[in-house]
């Protein structure tokens, strides 16, 4: 609209045009650093379960566990450890192991594991995060090892 009205943009006031790839590179790398993809899905198994587990039919409340902490402490703890395998990839395994062993739980503990979407989620988030492995140098053919 304002380049219709006459009004041209400065080359002082222009995004650069390298840097939306810059950032998404940088991204990328950072992405590259961490389990970030078993932590986003432990993060969609929590908030899917938290939702599953405060439902409403009419006047049919469905919750399990005792008086419902359960099903409030598993999906904010599942979440917390998506954040955590995230922001500490040094603990991957330790937060792994403990997510799958919470998203199986939750089977029990609510509503069927968020009706078996989350519990499924947070199963396949926790082994990604587990089996994540950082990234090494590449040795070239000929090279010693360092």
């Amino acid at each position: 609209m304002l380049l219709s009205e006459g009004t041209a943009m400065t080359d002082d006031t222009a995004a650069p045009a390298d840097a939306p790839p810059a950032r998404r590179a940088a991204f990328r790398r950072w992405r590259r650093s961490r389990p970030f993809a078993g932590g986003l899905l432990l993060v969609v198994a929590g908030v899917e379960m938290f939702f599953s587990g405060q439902l409403d039919f009419g006047e049919l409340h469905i919750q399990l566990g005792i008086e419902g902490l359960q099903a409030t402490i598993i999906p904010i703890l599942l979440v917390l450890l998506g954040v955590l395998a995230v922001s500490m990839p040094a603990h991957h395994v330790f937060y792994g192991v403990i997510a799958l062993a919470v998203a199986l739980y939750s089977l029990v503990g609510v509503n069927l594991g968020g009706f078996l979407v989350g519990m499924l989620l947070g199963c396949v988030g926790g082994v990604l995060v587990v089996a994540w492995m950082p990234r090494t140098k590449r040795v070239h053919a000929g090279e010693p090892p360092a």
